[in-house]
């Protein structure tokens, strides 16, 4: 049996259903034999949500220098601002806090105080700042970790990875070359090989334009830029297949006679994979030298406050970054 890690998770909008999540699912002790919990937040603002959810979950104060409580949620205190804190409300001071936690967070999977770091939802919008200037999560751990990002989302029933992630669409033609897409493909194949355990993994590549450009018809990207690569790896002993019409290759459920599939661009790859498995999926950042993982919905500021926020997929986080953890112990991966 594989042993406990220390679970590292920044609490992200404190006005979403983050909070709520991580304080539902330690409900259950059983959690406890396979994770040491660290959270980074305000112990009063844990407190206070505890209380309004009317949960049971137990806190340990974590001091510098202390070891960490075996069967509770060990608490990294941050400081309380001053202000309001609502429910489903966009504002600074949620945003200002949710970076703090994913901040320190960061310091401590550098440090190797935590093993993986799992990140609740952040605003977007109210998280930036002079000091975080991102679109999310995953461009702001590039920069902060070794290696170079690749959003991967994966879920037992299907993996897709992007070549492109949070860009203008108007901007998706021209980013895509041959070196990026390269880069793409030889990331997601390691990362299969070492972060999933899958010898020889085979690779569907999503074609950019609609009916892969049609012969030019519509578009030239897909004869003279992904056809070429593809047919270069495949005749170099990979097993990267494609470009596919992205608008008929779930239908047919073609995705099934792969291990992953890389999209050119974020809603040609996410739109399929949520509406196949929202609920289950992870948001996992390839290719950095620390694991992070993250639940593949929003904060719900819809939803948050009313205690209906479903723990599946945030758990479904925690566990994917447990086996990539012992999967890139046991294949020893070198750092990227």
């Amino acid at each position: 049996m594989l042993g406990k890690i220390k679970l590292g998770i920044s609490m992200g909008d404190p006005n979403g259903i983050g909070i709520e999540i991580i304080l539902k699912i330690f409900e259950d002790k059983r959690l406890f034999d396979f994770f040491t919990p660290i959270v980074f937040a305000p112990i009063k603002l844990l407190e206070r949500q505890k209380k309004h959810f009317e949960l049971n979950t137990n806190f340990f104060l974590k001091k510098k220098d202390q070891r960490l409580h075996k069967t509770q949620i060990n608490v990294v205190n941050l400081p309380m601002p001053e202000g309001s804190l609502v429910f489903g409300e966009a504002s600074k001071i949620a945003g200002t806090l949710a970076f703090e936690s994913l901040k320190s967070a960061t310091v401590a999977l550098k440090s190797r105080e935590i093993d993986v770091l799992v990140t609740a939802p952040i605003n977007k919008e109210t998280i930036q700042s002079d000091a975080f200037q991102f679109p999310g999560h995953t461009d702001y751990l590039a920069k902060e970790l070794n290696g170079n990002s690749l959003m991967f989302m994966v879920s037992d029933r299907l993996k897709v990875a992007l070549v492109s992630d949070h860009i203008a669409v108007k901007e998706v033609s021209k980013v895509l070359t041959s070196e990026r897409l390269k880069e793409k493909i030889l990331q997601l194949e390691d990362s299969l090989k070492f972060d999933f355990k899958i010898a020889r993994p085979k690779i569907a590549v999503l074609g950019l334009n609609p009916h892969t450009g049609d012969k030019g018809v519509i578009g030239q990207e897909d004869d003279q830029i992904i056809r070429p690569l593809i047919k270069e790896l495949f005749e170099a002993g990979r097993l990267v297949y494609g470009p596919y019409a992205a608008d008929s290759f779930f239908g047919h459920q073609t995705d099934l006679k792969f291990d992953a599939i890389l999209a050119i661009y974020h809603d040609q790859g996410l739109i399929p994979f949520k509406t196949l498995t929202f609920g289950e999926g992870v948001n996992f950042t390839a290719g950095l030298n620390k694991i992070r993982t993250s639940p593949d919905h929003g904060t719900a500021f819809e939803i948050a406050g009313k205690g209906v926020a479903e723990i599946e997929s945030f758990r479904n986080a925690m566990f994917t970054a447990r086996n990539i953890y012992f999967n890139r112990q046991e294949k020893k991966m070198p750092s990227t």
